[in-house]
């Protein structure tokens, strides 16, 4: 029997799979966050506020095994929001499946009920396994992100 995938919202009852997930997630990128953080970032999460982050989690028969924060926000080119992809992971073992692809994919949905006519998101450019998916999905730009010295 093959393995039921399941992409779905965040609920309160994640708070341990989704910490588990957000540190691999942090880990990745060699950093960490204050408990503070995961506590303010969970609520968000889960908060009625449509201008918060939203939160969808992956689970591989009954395991939750990947998530994604995603945003909405207001354009100066545009008069709809457009959607940001914040975070996007897959635990090790869950790789290849699919379920990157399909996490994205339920962005897109969300951004296409919400109205939005973008989704965007970013990544460093040694993210090789990643960009593999990216290049399928979506279309790199031109821009080069910086930030405050």
């Amino acid at each position: 029997m093959p393995d039921t995938q399941i992409i779905r919202p965040l609920v309160a009852a994640d708070a341990a799979a989704w910490r588990r997930l957000w540190t691999g997630y942090l880990a990745y990128y060699d950093t960490t966050v204050p408990d503070a953080v995961f506590t303010s970032t969970f609520a968000r999460l889960l908060g009625p506020d449509p201008r918060d982050f939203q939160g969808l989690i992956a689970t591989v028969d009954g395991q939750a095994v990947g998530l994604v924060h995603y945003l909405f926000h207001r354009h100066a080119w545009k008069i709809e929001e457009v959607c940001y992809l914040q975070d996007l992971y897959v635990a090790p073992e869950a790789r290849g499946t699919g379920l990157g692809r399909k996490l994205i994919e339920a962005v897109y949905a969300a951004a296409d009920a919400a109205g939005a006519p973008s989704v965007y998101w970013l990544t460093q450019d040694f993210n090789h396994t990643a960009r593999q998916l990216y290049d399928r999905i979506g279309k790199v730009t031109p821009f080069i992100r910086y930030s405050r010295a």
